[in-house]
């Protein structure tokens, strides 16, 4: 049973509606991936947390499909629901940091940018993603891997508490003290329980410094490198996560390291072992800069498709299918360990907690007409890796569907998954997500 505290909600006729026409229309229903190109019949600007019950409420009403928009970086466009209701919660991107309690309070809307730059203002930080327009919601929700997570742990597991609007329209307070459940669902279980319109952050002591390296093979004589680059990731310091990407016929080897540079520098030696690059790259940056550095120039202009796979081991045989990856479809690695897998499994809906790397294969170009070979050359780049993987991060499932979930989540925990929507959204009011299927819509 979620206990609601308060229920807030504003009357519909002031609310701020766009509608197709008006000349914020077609902006605001863009997305970071341009192959998305859905029309919502209305999108509802949302400005505070009884506007997102509000909208609700009048989707609900209209039997319209409702998305949830923040970052927008769902890479097959949730957010959009073609005909439906989008709730933009982007004007809702208040950051509050108090540095002394090390904690952060951030409206559901805002972007990882917008925290890092505030808790930065004070040396802090908490786990975020790599890519600084990507919402804090979405991250959060399913888990939020980033640069912090093996010393920190992952987003999620640095949440406290959580402002939320059910389906109902009532506005709860989720967190290990109140609705426990609801609590442990919202961390790693996707937008699929409600609308998240404040999260209550822990923050770290981390400085303001970091340094990149990075060391690049040619391909063909990469084998030997990316074994002992994977042999020495197990046991890394939880400064450093241990990064590779493949494409374009170079393997680049190496770590980004969080905190002191000279600590971080004087581990770079130890990539020695790799053999000798055909180039290497050790950088000293900021934490703001390392967080921007991915970025993309273009916007959102660029069309994309991925798959992802978690591997609890990187084998020799997973390391020569990896190197016959399509060279137009980038494959990327990330190591986990450390904090993430501190926490226990049961402890948060998030899973796959003893993973020790996980893997995108990402393409993305700008030709409609390339559509089809490029998602083709991506499922069949992933398809060469599945014999080896031991499940999916749910926040890197696409067009998965049903089959993706079951990947993301073990039995045990799809069922308590289940039964946590039987009882806050049986109607699967919020099904736009990686959906948790309730009982009585089976």
């Amino acid at each position: 049973m979620v206990d609601s505290r308060s229920t807030q909600r504003n009357d519909v006729s002031a609310l701020e509606i766009l509608r197709p026409g008006h000349v914020e229309y077609d902006r605001a229903r863009k997305v970071w991936n341009a192959m998305v190109d859905r029309r919502p019949a209305l999108i509802v600007r949302c400005r505070e947390t009884g506007d997102v019950a509000a909208a609700i409420a009048l989707a609900r009403s209209e039997d319209l499909e409702i998305g949830v928009r923040c970052g927008g970086h769902s890479v097959v466009g949730h957010a959009v629901p073609e005909g439906g209701l989008m709730i933009d919660l982007t004007p809702m991107k208040r950051v509050r940091v108090d540095p002394e309690r090390r904690r952060a309070w951030v409206q559901g809307g805002a972007l990882l940018g917008e925290l890092d730059t505030a808790a930065q203002a004070h040396g802090l930080a908490t786990t975020a993603g790599n890519v600084s327009h990507t919402g804090v919601g979405g991250l959060t929700l399913g888990g939020g891997m980033g640069w912090l997570a093996r010393e920190h742990g992952l987003a999620c597991d640095n949440v406290l508490s959580c402002e939320v609007v059910t389906a109902a329209g009532d506005v709860v307070r989720a967190s290990a003290d109140e609705n426990p459940e609801l609590f442990w669902g919202l961390r790693g279980g996707g937008g699929n329980f409600g609308v998240v319109t404040e999260f209550e952050f822990r923050l770290h002591a981390t400085g303001t410094r970091a340094v990149s390296v990075e060391l690049d093979f040619p391909v063909a004589e990469a084998a030997f490198p990316m074994a002992r680059w994977r042999d020495l990731a197990a046991d890394a310091p939880r400064a450093a996560t241990y990064t590779a990407t493949i494409l374009d016929g170079v393997a680049t080897l190496g770590f980004v390291w969080v905190g002191a540079p000279e600590a971080g520098e004087e581990h770079a030696r130890e990539l020695t072992a790799l053999g000798r690059p055909a180039a290497r790259r050790v950088g000293e940056l900021s934490y703001l800069e390392l967080q921007r550095r991915d970025d993309t120039p273009q916007g959102h202009e660029v069309r994309r498709y991925w798959k992802g796979h978690y591997f609890r081991d990187l084998g020799d045989d997973a390391i020569e299918a990896l190197l016959g990856h399509d060279p137009s479809v980038a494959a990327s690695l990330q190591a986990y360990g450390g904090a993430i897998a501190d926490v226990p499994d049961e402890a948060t809906a998030f899973s796959q907690r003893q993973t020790a790397f996980e893997y995108v294969g990402a393409a993305r170009w700008t030709d409609p007409t390339q559509d089809e070979a490029r998602i083709a050359a991506a499922r069949a780049s992933a398809a060469r890796l599945e014999p080896f993987a031991s499940g999916a991060y749910v926040n890197v499932l696409g067009d998965d569907g049903t089959a993706g979930v079951r990947r993301a989540y073990s039995a045990a925990k799809l069922a308590r998954l289940t039964a946590l929507k039987d009882t806050v959204d049986p109607d699967n009011v919020f099904h736009l997500n990686q959906n948790i299927v309730p009982s009585r819509a089976r």
